[in-house]
């Protein structure tokens, strides 16, 4: 008989109580952020939509888990990702979610699948058509988080500007947009407005932080 106490057994007591640490939609939605560049508590509690007690809470609960950490600046408390497989670790609850979780598949098709039907480029095919220099690489995220770091040769247009830099935006090559992550609604919705003006656009299958994770280039 296994003992309770066994040193299997005391491993997956700590998997599994790490598993909590990430079994909140606020705290996945933090980690999002948080993968985007270092933020103090009250950005991201403006950017979710969070009080800034009940992110301050959540954030405190994900460094607990060695999930994020934190540094003092002054009066503010800066946070940001761990070290560590953190947006590998996302990406594969994301994966399982959408390979065995019904309602996942259901909010996919009747929302996403509806704005960007189309496959989205993958990044090792983006790295190729960068070197050929055949696209153009569109970040639809505001400003500061441009700033905080880009994919190579990124133009920033936020969403609620890039009605009026229609005319700037090429139409003799392909637009690739991308945003915070595979599911970051902005970029959805930036493809669907670009396309309706008969723009040749798609979607980048990852956000900056799996293109980060992946060891790909980052400009700052």
């Amino acid at each position: 008989m296994v003992s309770s106490d066994s040193p299997k057994r005391q491993l997956f007591r700590e998997f599994a109580a790490l598993a909590r640490g990430l079994g909140h939609e606020h705290r996945l939605e933090l980690l999002e952020h948080l993968g985007q560049g270092e933020w103090p508590v009250e950005v991201l509690a403006e950017r979710t939509g969070l009080s800034f007690a009940n992110a301050s809470q959540h954030l405190q609960h994900l460094r607990r888990h060695r999930l994020v950490s934190a540094r003092r600046s002054g009066k503010q408390v800066l946070y940001r990702l761990a070290e560590g497989p953190v947006v590998e670790a996302i990406a594969a609850l994301r994966s399982l979610a959408e390979h065995n979780v019904a309602e996942v598949q259901a909010v996919i098709a009747s929302y996403f699948g509806r704005l960007d039907s189309m496959e989205p480029i993958s990044a090792d095919e983006l790295v190729a058509r960068l070197r050929d220099e055949t696209v153009t690489l569109l970040d639809v995220r505001p400003a500061d988080e441009y700033s905080a770091g880009h994919l190579p040769g990124a133009i920033n247009v936020e969403l609620p500007a890039l009605e009026g830099q229609l005319a700037e935006l090429p139409r003799d090559r392909e637009i690739i947009a991308y945003c915070r992550g595979p599911y970051c609604v902005l970029s959805y919705q930036a493809v669907h407005k670009l396309r309706s003006r008969g723009l040749s656009v798609r979607r980048l299958a990852v956000g900056l932080p799996e293109w980060r994770a992946a060891g790909l280039p980052v400009e700052v």
